[in-house]
């Protein structure tokens, strides 16, 4: 026949086997070390072996198990962070987009707070919900400031002694329930993002949940530590994140650096956000006394060639003599920016926007002077949710066809405000 062959077991080979293995199990038992308490079970399958009852799960707990120890996988902490820190992110610059998110959840935490808890913001520059952030060359550090809720001792070894802990993760657990709180998650694994332009990190914080002022140091391996601040609370409330770049990332340090990752990464975040600016200025000042004599000396070594001048020019150079003596002079001068003023448009219900509005935020978006031709603000929702605004210009730019395969950065995805990517 060309029929498969198919075994057949009848009902009386059936039990001979469950019971040569009951014995071969009873045997193994007896062999096992003190401590297995099994034996009666396997004794119990043998006297049911004749109904051919014995189950998986029973065979399962039949099979001695000696008492275990359990252990715990050992990390490296070191390659542990290189890991994190390395393959979530392939530009360096994205450290300041998330130090930014960070420090607009802490903003957004305690707003949220204040509606409340009467008293929670304070007064005066402290009451501002707002971001610093300022570069020094000399000491190639670059901080970021904020006026959010602030961290306590406890704080700051809970969420930055854990890798991925996030505060924000459990405020939204505790306080989410009916409210539209949307936040990344503050000190989260984006945190991390800091090692790689930076060799040391110094975090001081200071909560209203406590008095006194914090600082959480750390270089990215296995240890950090946490110390009272000999300053005092100089913060109020709030956050400031210092990196000591290295020496390969001291282009963070520029002005114009800075400006043109906040608008790339930052532009519509809900908070204003402060770039800490120097620049030089012109201005007249009166001229000393000890000038004035020098000029003076001058002059008389010159007054023997103006003899022959008219009597008119005379006049005028007196009358210029009486007005105070002044001199253009350089000075530095150092000033607050504010880098984002533009709004996230695509937030809002479309019925609320006007049309001037759409245009205007097009400008912002596509640098162009010219409105766009047409639009569209629509919501998708399904397994993925996402609000849109698509932009069609008023023409074609004149270069569209002349390198084809250029990849083009177009669309943009924002995530709480954030730019994520524009690689599509």
């Amino acid at each position: 026949s060309d029929r498969p062959w198919t075994p057949t077991v009848c009902t009386a080979d059936m039990r001979a086997l469950v019971l040569a293995l009951a014995l071969f199990a009873l045997g193994a038992a007896s062999a096992a070390p003190q401590g297995v308490e099994d034996v009666p079970a396997v004794a119990e399958a043998l006297a049911s072996a004749s109904g051919v009852s014995l189950k998986a799960d029973e065979a399962g707990s039949a099979a001695a198990k000696p008492s275990a120890e359990n252990f715990q996988f050992q990390a490296d902490v070191n390659k542990l962070m290189d890991i994190i820190i390395n393959s979530l992110y392939s530009k360096k610059e994205v450290f300041l987009r998330e130090l930014i998110s960070n420090a607009s959840d802490a903003l957004d935490k305690i707003r949220f707070m204040s509606l409340t808890e009467e008293g929670v913001l304070g007064e005066g520059e402290q009451a501002k919900l707002e971001i610093k952030i300022v570069a020094d060359k000399e000491a190639k550090t670059l901080s970021i400031i904020d006026r959010g809720v602030g961290m306590s001792r406890e704080d700051l070894i809970q969420h930055l002694g854990t890798v991925a802990q996030s505060g924000t993760s459990s405020f939204i657990e505790a306080f989410s329930e009916g409210q539209d709180v949307n936040l990344i998650g503050q000190f989260g694994v984006g945190f991390y993002s800091v090692y790689l332009v930076a060799d040391t990190v110094s975090v001081t914080s200071k909560s209203n949940e406590d008095d006194k002022q914090w600082v959480w140091e750390s270089t990215a391996d296995s240890t950090f530590s946490i110390y009272e601040d000999p300053e005092g609370a100089t913060l109020g409330r709030g956050t400031q994140i210092t990196l000591h770049l290295k020496e390969d990332c001291l282009e963070f340090l520029e002005e114009e650096r800075l400006r043109e990752l906040v608008k790339h990464y930052s532009e519509f975040i809900n908070f204003p956000i402060y770039l800490y600016t120097t620049k030089e200025e012109e201005e007249e000042v009166p001229i000393d006394d000890e000038e004035d004599e020098a000029d003076a000396e001058g002059e008389e070594e010159d007054a023997e060639d103006e003899e022959g001048e008219e009597d008119a020019e005379d006049d005028e150079e007196d009358e210029e003599d009486d007005a105070p003596r002044t001199k253009k002079v350089k000075r530095t001068v150092n000033d607050w920016e504010l880098v984002n003023d533009a709004k996230a448009l695509w937030t809002r219900t479309p019925s609320e926007i006007e049309e001037d509005e759409y245009q205007a935020f097009y400008k912002t978006l596509s640098k162009d002077h010219r409105d766009a031709l047409t639009y569209t603000h629509f919501n998708a929702e399904g397994e993925v949710e996402f609000k849109s605004i698509l932009y069609v210009p008023a023409e074609a730019p004149y270069d569209l066809y002349q390198d084809y395969y250029k990849k083009l950065k177009n669309i943009k995805l924002y995530v709480r405000r954030g730019m994520i990517t524009d690689e599509f």
